[in-house]
């Protein structure tokens, strides 16, 4: 089980570097000022940090009590991530319209997009968070697993 700290590393690593990608993206996406995608794009990171942490405890505590362990295979992974966009999006959306006063249709499209951008990204920063940060539970598991 990861540590808080090692959570908040986390959670603040991957937000810093979504922005850096959405906000160009997003930008030329959806033809809006920076200014207005920069400002939905720190909201959304600092709504997200919060929702990541909660998340990702509650998932981490779920999935060990389910299997026995933190270690997640593929599958597992695509649902972690799916799960966590669901969410956030129901969090996010109505704060999109209210900002870029934009209807709901249009804020849930745009929701949409950002959140297929995050789920790829996300699915691939936490691959590459594990491999970078590996729990030392893992490599016993890795080890004790039968080829």
């Amino acid at each position: 089980m990861r540590k808080t700290a090692d959570r908040i590393r986390h959670a603040i690593s991957f937000e810093l570097i979504g922005l850096a990608l959405i906000v160009p993206l997003g930008t030329l996406a959806f033809s809006m000022p920076a200014k207005d995608i920069g400002v939905v794009g720190v909201v959304g990171a600092t709504l997200a940090t919060f929702w990541n942490y909660i998340y990702n405890l509650g998932f981490d505590h779920l999935l060990r009590r389910l299997t026995g362990t933190t270690l997640k295979t593929v599958p597992v992974r695509v649902l972690h991530a799916v799960l966590f966009e669901a969410g956030l999006l129901m969090i996010l959306m109505p704060f999109i319209a209210w900002y870029l006063q934009i209807s709901l249709w249009q804020a849930f499209v745009m929701d949409v997009a950002f959140a297929l951008f995050y789920l790829v990204y996300a699915f691939v920063f936490n691959w590459a968070y594990d491999r970078v940060f590996p729990l030392p539970e893992w490599k016993t598991e890795k080890a004790a697993a039968p080829q």
